[in-house]
């Protein structure tokens, strides 16, 4: 049997759970995830109800079934939950890390000035950002070219083009995802200096510039 060691009682419901999850992420039944893992369909259907000890062997063949690892199947991953965010009021910024990938960071900022007119302050760094506007309209200027992002749409695009952010027609909220690279590049320049990438990029319309 499969030994337990944090709480027995919540790792063994959030295994069962995971399990239940999965199979119906899928889009599989009962009856048919049995059949993926060689189990009868009641054997599998005592395991996510609680019915059933754990076993070792039937673990490995569900976690294979599922296509996932017997260590993903019963990891507890407790510590990488990520409630409260890094805060930089003067700025305008709320930041999370992405505990499953270090590189990655998620940013929401208040962006209360139109981009930059002058391409001098323009910035350009390798990485990529996706951003979507949560409230306003945002402007993305983007080498030679300018894009207007409304609520709700969202952008991706390489950083090595030039490219700076702002609002229009008053205040915007944006959440940007920065990629390692991305980060690093606006780390770089001094704070508050175009604040504009700092939460992201756009490209309206969702469209990818």
């Amino acid at each position: 049997m499969l030994r337990m060691t944090q709480n027995d009682g919540e790792l063994d419901s959030l295994v069962r759970k995971r399990i239940r999850a999965l199979r119906v992420a899928q889009g599989w039944s009962l009856e048919e995830l049995a059949s993926r893992a060689r189990l009868s369909q009641s054997t599998l259907s005592r395991i996510e109800n609680g019915q059933r000890r754990l076993a070792l062997d039937s673990l490995v063949t569900l976690a294979r079934a599922l296509d996932t690892t017997l260590d993903q199947l019963v990891e507890t991953a407790s510590d990488d939950v990520v409630v409260s965010p890094m805060i930089d009021a003067a700025h305008g910024l709320m930041r999370w890390p992405v505990k499953g990938d270090p590189g990655m960071s998620v940013v929401r900022q208040r962006m209360t000035e139109p981009p930059p007119d002058n391409p001098a302050r323009m910035r350009a760094h390798p990485g990529r950002e996706w951003l979507v506007v949560l409230s306003g309209t945002a402007i993305l200027m983007l080498g030679h070219r300018r894009f207007r992002v409304e609520t709700n749409q969202a952008a991706e695009f390489p950083t090595m083009l030039p490219h700076a952010i702002g609002a229009e027609g008053g205040p915007c909220e944006i959440l940007g995802i920065f990629d390692r690279d991305a980060r690093r590049g606006h780390q770089r320049p001094e704070a508050g200096a175009d604040a504009d990438a700092g939460a992201g990029d756009s490209g309206g319309d969702g469209s990818r510039a």
